[in-house]
């Protein structure tokens, strides 16, 4: 399984950015979405199920956030709206063959990151 993050940039706090993962190789059950700021943990964002697109949230990203997957096209994305200075980050994709959770030992595979900076 392979996964490729893309999407970040530098944004206004209070823009938007769309972030996307693009998966190769066997689908697993769960898809999520991290993030690590400098010199914190990494901490789970979101995450979405391949099959009925079951969603998990942390409680910084309900009601901005929003986790979705195209099955067709093996991409699970991550719209990132109302974005706050404190949501500067390297994001990253992951998957696991369980179902969703916040535990990053978890999952099995990993995206190489994409960095995301809110300039407020």
């Amino acid at each position: 399984v392979q996964l490729q993050a893309s999407g970040g940039g530098l944004v206004q706090a209070g823009g938007s950015l769309r972030l996307s993962c693009a998966t190769s190789g066997r689908t697993n059950y769960a898809m999520a979405w991290f993030r690590q700021a400098p010199g914190k943990q990494r901490e789970f964002v979101a995450g979405i199920t391949w099959n009925w697109g079951t969603t998990v949230y942390a409680d910084s990203a309900k009601g901005r956030f929003i986790i979705s997957r195209d099955k067709a096209k093996r991409v699970v994305a991550l719209q990132m709206n109302s974005l706050k200075a404190e949501d500067t980050a390297v994001y990253y994709c992951a998957t696991r063959s369980g179902d969703i959770t916040a535990k990053t030992t978890e999952y099995s595979y990993w995206g190489q990151g994409t960095l995301v900076t809110v300039s407020s």
